[in-house]
């Protein structure tokens, strides 16, 4: 019992030291202005974010996060940096309050909407009736793995999600094929026009 409760314990304080880390990244990545530096910052959000889905047992998300959020969104967004300046352009002074004023009305709409949620461990609620109490009662028998989302993913809907990775792979390819590669690169066609006083 102690070993749980030392186990549950270190759990919780991984976790909030993961959660304190992205807090703090997030915070940096909106306040930076070199592209390159928020591309690399985000890939690193991204490798945290799925540190902190495989700690609370979401393997199958976590896999997902660092599949295409720190691998092909890094690289895509990196190929993007090669067609324009390393440096956001300089914001007017009042520019950021739009934006904010869309996150307050959009926080306010999803806390919202959690009052009609159902609480935390209700067994009336829909995920815990129907076909989810189902996969709960089977899922450890069949699969063998505590995550009933990672079984249910990876076990009972694999061909699912085999197609979803297909579709990941086949829009990563063709992301790279239009950037190119080398001299053939769109970047390096836009320099050469450039320099051939092609471009303005």
């Amino acid at each position: 019992m102690t070993g749980d409760m030392m186990g549950e314990a270190s759990t919780s304080i991984i976790s909030a030291l993961l959660l304190s880390i992205l807090f703090v990244m997030g915070v940096a990545i909106a306040h930076l202005r070199n592209l390159f530096a928020i591309v690399m910052l985000s890939g690193i959000y991204s490798l945290v974010c799925a540190a902190w889905y495989i700690l609370v047992d979401a393997v199958d998300v976590g896999f997902t996060e660092a599949a295409v959020g720190a691998g092909m969104s890094t690289a895509v967004l990196l190929g993007a940096i090669l067609l324009t300046s390393r440096n956001a352009k300089p914001e007017r002074r009042f520019a950021r309050l739009g934006p904010l004023a869309v996150c307050i009305a959009a926080g306010a709409m999803l806390i919202y909407a959690t009052s009609d949620l159902p609480a935390a461990g209700d067994p009336a609620s829909p995920a815990n009736t129907g076909v989810g109490l189902t996969y709960l009662q089977i899922n450890w028998a069949d699969t063998g793995v505590p995550n009933v989302v990672t079984s249910v993913l990876a076990s009972y809907r694999g061909f699912d999600t085999l197609g979803e990775t297909l579709v990941v792979f086949i829009a990563g390819l063709a992301v790279v094929l239009l950037l190119g590669f080398g001299e053939r690169s769109l970047a390096e066609t836009l320099r050469k026009l450039k320099k051939e006083d092609k471009v303005p």
